[in-house]
């Protein structure tokens, strides 16, 4: 036929060293031709070789086969499992992958010594073959390379099936309506999350965040194990996250259900968690929603509350926010964040201010600065790390005593979920 024919008498001496080291199984004699012909697999070119190494009077050993020791013989084993661990999950596409044990990396070596490897398919490739056109007939579910949904992984050191699951992202916006509560779960800086007596053996330093406060009804509706809220920017913990909200990625992982309706499942996180933080605009997006999110420039509008040490005077007041309106900042990290940011000079963009009201010692005012801008400092100056400042140009200490975020905009382009310059 004409894998014999192609094979070569060469090759067909090669096989029959190969079978000289001890009984082999159709699969492992096959796949050192694994290049050789199209339209057969491995176990068929094996089959055919020993087929014509006995038609020559060659007298091959029976057993165990010394390449994989019985690996291809238990397939059913690998498929059986696998399957019984696939059934707790929904998906639509998987791929199979082995680690492979010691003693079978070493007996490859060996036999690619004898038969060398021009020609030869690896055993994991074989097995990962194999037990995907299984896995692909009993689940209907297609094999998939690049981003598939569940990685079936055969550790033949451990005799186990493990399962890597791509994680599910979810784009939306937030609100917090509530002040004191964190964008992340924030572990104690004294405990590290082991509980002590400054975060009150809570592990936290704050006992509740948009994260923590959205992962409950989300994880639920998924049945996933964990909950990673990835933030375009944040607000302070005692700001307010109001207007239209601030865009973020959620990545749940290892679910269990991976198609749910997500209007149902905001209104579960809203009614959990009402008069506190509020979900809107859910939609499925990708990985990539991530770092688009990361990179993203917002514009963003506050409203702030502004104590006066001293009595100012409206005029004065309105000069100062003249001077800033439209005005380029230069911010160095401000001293509340240097614990977790390089010290460095920053130019910001403040596009607008404007005065809402004012009685002598407090105002009212609504801002629009670029991403970025450290506003509490564009108002208090941090001693001077933020030029110009509202304090200085007043020459008066001022301070933010209440803050809320109206609105994020932000441009993403090239989003998977829309096509807009405002698609957050």
């Amino acid at each position: 036929m004409q894998f014999l024919e192609e094979i070569s008498s060469e090759g067909l001496e090669i096989a029959r060293n190969i079978t000289k080291e001890g009984p082999i199984c159709d699969h492992c004699l096959g796949r050192q031709f694994a290049q050789i012909s199209h339209g057969l697999s491995n176990e068929q070119r094996g089959m055919i070789l020993k087929a014509a190494l006995r038609a020559s009077g060659e007298a091959l050993g029976e057993g165990t086969c010394w390449v994989c020791n019985g690996l291809f013989e238990h397939l059913e084993y690998w498929i059986s499992t696998a399957l019984e661990k696939l059934t707790e999950y929904e998906f639509n596409s998987f791929l199979v992958g082995t680690k492979v044990s010691g003693l079978l990396l070493q007996n490859e070596e060996l036999l690619w010594e004898i038969a060398g490897a021009l020609y030869a398919e690896p055993l994991k490739a074989e097995l990962n073959r194999e037990v995907g056109k299984r896995l692909e007939h009993e689940t209907g579910k297609r094999v998939e390379f690049e981003t598939p949904d569940i990685v079936v992984i055969l550790n033949l050191w451990t005799e186990t099936v493990e399962l890597q699951i791509k994680p599910v992202f979810i784009y939306g916006r937030y609100l917090k309506l509530t002040r004191g509560i964190s964008q992340t779960r924030w572990f104690c800086r004294e405990c590290g999350g082991k509980g002590c007596e400054r975060c009150n053996f809570t592990g936290m330093m704050y006992p509740e965040s948009v994260e923590g406060l959205i992962s409950g009804p989300l994880l639920e509706e998924f049945n996933g194990e964990d909950l990673v809220l990835h933030g375009c920017g944040r607000e302070d913990i005692d700001a307010r996250m109001l207007g239209s909200g601030r865009p973020f990625v959620v990545e749940i992982k290892e679910p269990k259900r991976r198609q749910v309706d997500l209007q149902r499942a905001a209104e579960q996180v809203n009614e959990a968690n009402r008069g506190k933080v509020e979900v809107r605009e859910l939609q499925y997006v990708g990985r990539e929603m991530v770092a688009k999110l990361k990179d993203a420039q917002m514009d963003k509008l506050y409203r702030v509350e502004v104590e006066f040490r001293s009595p100012v005077r409206e005029t004065d007041l309105k000069k100062a926010l003249d001077r800033l309106n439209g005005a380029l900042i230069e911010q160095q990290t401000p001293t509340r964040v240097l614990h977790r940011r390089a010290d460095l000079v920053r130019n910001r963009n403040v596009y607008s201010v404007q005065l809402v009201s004012f009685d002598g010692k407090q105002a009212a005012l609504q801002l629009t600065c670029r991403s970025n801008a450290f506003f509490k400092e564009l108002i208090s100056g941090d001693e001077g790390r933020t030029r110009p400042s509202l304090s200085a140009l007043l020459g008066t200490p001022a301070e933010v005593r209440v803050l809320d975020v109206l609105d994020v905009k932000v441009g993403i382009h090239g989003e998977d979920a829309a096509d807009r310059e405002d698609v957050c």
